[in-house]
């Protein structure tokens, strides 16, 4: 069995993140840490919703998931 790599993340760390989640979801918030799960600890985290409204949650957002990563800053 091949081992995992961790996510290479390391580059985007204080930079503004736009994560697409299964269900539809998006949010976006500042990338403060993660594991070689690809779960990520994000700041100051805006869900996007359908309906055009922003609500504010918690900061852990589990690896399994993540659909897309983009960074919203240069890096």
């Amino acid at each position: 069995m091949s081992k995992a790599h961790p996510p290479e993340l390391k580059k985007y760390m204080d930079k503004r993140m736009l994560l697409k989640l299964n269900g539809g979801r998006s949010v976006a918030g500042i990338l403060r840490g993660f594991d070689p799960f690809m779960n990520v600890v994000l700041d100051e985290t805006v869900e996007e919703c359908k309906d055009s409204t922003r609500n504010n949650i918690g900061m852990v957002i589990r690896g399994n998931s993540i659909v897309m990563v983009e960074a919203l800053d240069r890096v």
